[in-house]
């Protein structure tokens, strides 16, 4: 087996691997290797990260009528606005 610490420099690195490393930084990208190491990992897009943020803060801003304001402010379609408040109810 080999030992994770024996890599040094982003040039012991296959391209494909060297991308994420730099990416991250090489003791993360070991650290990442050590802990997930043959699995599989998603990574979510930007919006979705932060989507229940925004979600929790559509609700501290809702007034109990401005879903229009809110479509616009957030470029959403009113019924979406409808939708995250149900679902936060």
């Amino acid at each position: 087996m080999v030992d994770i610490e024996k890599i040094v420099s982003f040039e012991q690195l296959s391209d494909d691997k060297k991308e994420l490393a730099n990416v991250i930084g090489l003791e993360p990208y070991k650290k990442l290797v050590q802990h997930y190491g043959g699995s599989y990992i998603y990574i979510n897009k930007p919006d979705t990260v932060v989507r229940n943020e925004r979600n929790e803060e559509i609700c501290r801003k809702f007034t109990g009528s401005n879903y229009c304001q809110l479509a616009q402010e957030y470029h959403l379609t009113e019924n979406r606005i409808r939708s995250i408040l149900r679902q936060k109810r």
